[in-house]
């Protein structure tokens, strides 16, 4: 896109606005797949715990967030609450050039609001999940009016450290924060009600929460591996008159299925509904 400098994937320099949980699993990410450096990444902790945490692995630390984004080709808003975003994009805006990639992983804050605080449209918001704490991310971006391709891909790179992600439109991500933004705490409900059903049954609970999770990591593992559509793979294991089809049953009858659909929809409604405020 004309007028846009693009910008140097081999040298560029990354920085966090916001030295929470997510920016270093992203940062910890980037550094131990080796996409860049700990040299080339910044951050400026409000907390000496935090400044331990980004040095321990040779992060930069300045004393204000000003500085880092002087420092900084890409500058990754990771602010909490998603309320403090506003005042510290504008506060930032003098020095946020549109030669500066500006990225954004705060929940509910959407890039029509992030571009008019920033002042310019080169901007990518993106939505990871909580499993980026273990590689494992499941993440979507979507492009401001300005941010190019190449933009693009040099996002799809950083978060790709951190697991797996996909380009989607914005209008989309209500939906994505019900499913892959909430999914995780379901999963961990799930996973708890199948450990306390195995110690129902009579086994140990420490073995019955290893299965339990690991049933659901390898069974994930199969449904992205195979390709193949999980109700086929649902019914390679329910043998006829088994105990598979006699626990589905039973899955069946409590509603199972239009639980979590309700759960997903309830949750992307009431993102919309705080977005909108």
């Amino acid at each position: 896109m004309a007028g846009v400098a693009p910008i140097q994937m081999d040298t560029f320099k990354l920085g966090f606005i916001g030295a929470g949980k997510m920016a270093e699993s992203i940062a910890k990410g980037v550094v131990h797949s080796g996409i860049m450096p700990a040299s080339r990444i910044c951050t400026a902790p409000r907390s000496s715990g935090r400044c331990d945490v980004f040095e321990s692995f040779g992060v930069k630390i300045f004393q204000s967030n000003r500085q880092v984004v002087e420092d900084s080709d890409v500058v990754v808003f990771s602010v909490k609450p998603q309320v403090a975003v506003e005042g510290v994009v504008l506060e930032l805006r003098p020095q946020l050039t549109k030669k500066k990639l500006l990225v954004s992983v705060a929940a509910g804050v959407k890039l029509k609001d992030l571009q008019e605080w920033a002042g310019h449209t080169r901007f990518i918001r993106v939505m990871p999940n909580t499993p980026a704490a273990v590689g494992k991310a499941a993440t979507v971006m979507s492009l401001g009016k300005s941010a190019t391709e190449e933009d693009g891909e040099l996002v799809a790179n950083l978060f790709g450290a951190i697991g797996k992600i996909w380009k989607a439109d914005e209008k989309y991500f209500d939906a994505v924060t019900g499913l892959s933004g909430s999914g995780p705490a379901y999963i961990f409900l799930a996973i708890e009600a199948l450990a306390d059903g195995g110690v129902a049954a009579g086994l140990p609970r420490e073995l019955a929460q290893n299965l339990a999770s690991q049933t659901v990591l390898g069974a994930a593992e199969m449904s992205i591996s195979t390709g193949k559509h999980p109700g086929q793979l649902k019914d390679n294991v329910a043998s006829p008159g088994g105990t598979t089809i006699a626990g589905i049953h039973e899955l069946e009858k409590g509603g199972f299925r239009g639980i979590l659909i309700n759960a997903v929809v309830a949750a992307a409604k009431r993102s919309k509904d705080l977005s909108a405020n």
